[in-house]
């Protein structure tokens, strides 16, 4: 280094003791044309120092590198300097960061309320389905339950007619039948011409008569003693056939029949030994104990 600096102070010398004679026979254009030349000159002197500055240490650094001062089994030692192991950015002679531990427990204050309850959340997808579970333990045996009715199917039906005409005589006169078409189990009483219920439940019932020329027909249908249907035709010089039908709820023990009724004028049903005009039908719809 210190040889390069004096060669460098003699450059300059030079430079300045040639200028001034130059000054001192030149013209002033040609002072100004060597004053050019010598500011080159001084510049690229200026610049040939500034380079030789700089590679000086880089010569250094890579003889100092070249060092070994170990044997081939021990680890190198860093020769070095810790101002030059600072500023290499290299990880291995990185200074470790110095951080202060604080503990936590001093700085904790006291636990706080319990904050109110949220608003509930949104509904979620429908997530896939589970897959089947064990089967559980046999549970244990249960109480017998009621006797069951019996299968048994229930019937009960009759179909009866009339061939004789019939005027009434009485107040309230009762039709008897005198021809038996179907008579199921002899429900229906031939003698009383009543239909006696034996099966309870729900019944089907039709009345159909023929009219007298210029005499009224008027009818009921009784259930016990009690009228629940009229069959009523007004007289007339032409006689019609005239029909009436009814659905009951009966109960075991009751009764249905028919019977005929007498006002101011004369009440009378037609009929004939060779044809029946008068028929009277019942039949078991549907039965209250299945």
């Amino acid at each position: 280094m210190a040889r390069a600096g004096g060669w460098m102070s003699l450059q300059r010398r030079d430079l300045r003791d040639a200028r001034q004679r130059t000054s001192q026979t030149c013209t002033p254009l040609a002072q100004l044309k060597m004053s050019t030349v010598f500011l080159l000159l001084l510049v690229a002197t200026a610049s040939v120092g500034a380079v030789l500055e700089k590679g000086l240490p880089r010569r250094e650094a890579r003889r100092l590198s070249c060092v070994r001062c170990c044997g081939p089994s021990e680890q190198p030692v860093s020769i070095i300097s810790s101002r030059y192991t600072r500023m290499s950015s290299d990880p291995a002679f990185s200074v470790p960061k110095v951080q202060p531990t604080i503990d936590i427990t001093i700085l904790k204050g006291e636990k706080g309320e319990m904050g109110e309850k949220g608003y509930p959340g949104a509904v979620g997808k429908e997530g896939e389905r589970g897959l089947r579970g064990f089967n559980g333990r046999k549970g244990q045996k249960g109480q017998p339950g009621p006797q069951g009715h019996s299968c048994k199917q229930l019937y009960a039906a009759f179909s009866v007619g009339r061939r004789k005409p019939l005027h009434s005589s009485d107040y309230f006169q009762q039709v008897i039948f005198d021809t038996e078409f179907v008579n199921l189990y002899k429900h229906f009483n031939m003698f009383s011409g009543k239909f006696f219920c034996y099966v309870p439940g729900i019944y089907y019932f039709s009345l159909n008569v023929h009219t007298w020329n210029f005499k009224e027909t008027y009818l009921h249908l009784m259930k016990n003693e009690k009228e629940v249907a009229i069959l009523y035709a007004q007289p007339s010089d032409r006689s019609i056939m005239q029909s009436q039908s009814l659905m009951l709820d009966l109960q075991e023990g009751e009764e249905v029949w028919v019977r005929m009724f007498k006002r101011e004028r004369e009440n009378a049903i037609y009929s004939e030994e060779s044809d029946v005009y008068i028929i009277f039908n019942g039949h078991l719809i549907k039965p209250a104990v299945e």
